[in-house]
């Protein structure tokens, strides 16, 4: 199968090209990064590029795999808006990604751990999660401030692509780990294995997981 990934959940994304199957085997064409800020003019043009590049029309690719958050509000919504319609016009089914199920994979831990990312206004996202014969299972995102992840992570190896985070967690004599921040590579590898066991979903369904409202939302809130 063609998979096509996107991933425009921060400064910086990236879409990929991957020839998946089959089992598990998912080898990466090609991999194009992306400048934050203007996903919205780049995006298309660039998946259109991609595929010209290696002799490929939309019409040959077979399932979408897309970083669905949590992180940035804007991106997200160009990169899934993209994604759903594509595959809509392609009839192809779409595997959504958390970006700390990503993170989570990255780890050479074998037992339980946390997978963080910033979010931010010194909050953090956290991934629980739980690792055997080399694959991530989240069982649990949330929200929560640096200090409430340092409270409560003594029992649990961090594992994180954040530097600060890193920093701040070994001064703490925390056991941490700091990976590569992941790309659309990491997001297709991810989305064909969910492919390929049904964990798919329809363009209408697609949605974004922020996790933490937005601003729009919090100032109607309280007002």
């Amino acid at each position: 199968m063609l998979l096509l990934a996107a991933d425009t959940s921060g400064k910086f994304g990236s879409i990929a090209l991957a020839d998946c199957g089959p089992g598990d085997e998912c080898r990466i064409l090609d991999l194009v990064p992306l400048t934050g800020g203007t996903f919205s003019a780049q995006l298309v043009p660039q998946i259109a590029a991609l595929l010209e590049k290696h002799g490929f029309t939309k019409a040959d690719i077979g399932g979408f795999a897309a970083a669905s958050g949590p992180g940035s509000f804007t991106g997200l919504r160009v990169g899934l808006a993209a994604i759903k319609a594509l595959a809509e016009v392609l009839e192809k089914p779409i595997a959504a990604v958390s970006l700390l199920e990503a993170v989570a994979e990255s780890s050479d831990s074998n037992a339980k751990g946390l997978a963080v990312l910033d979010a931010g206004r010194t909050e953090v996202f956290v991934g629980e999660f739980e690792s055997a014969s080399g694959k991530a299972h989240v069982t649990a995102e949330r929200l929560m401030t640096q200090a409430e992840l340092f409270s409560c992570a003594s029992n649990a190896i961090l594992t994180t692509p954040d530097q600060q985070i890193s920093e701040a967690a070994k001064n703490r004599g925390l056991p941490v780990e700091q990976v590569d921040r992941p790309r659309s590579d990491a997001i297709a590898r991810l989305g064909w294995r969910k492919i390929r066991d049904g964990q798919t979903t329809t363009p209408e369904e697609l949605e974004a997981n922020y996790i933490r409202r937005s601003d729009a939302e919090i100032f109607a809130k309280s007002n």
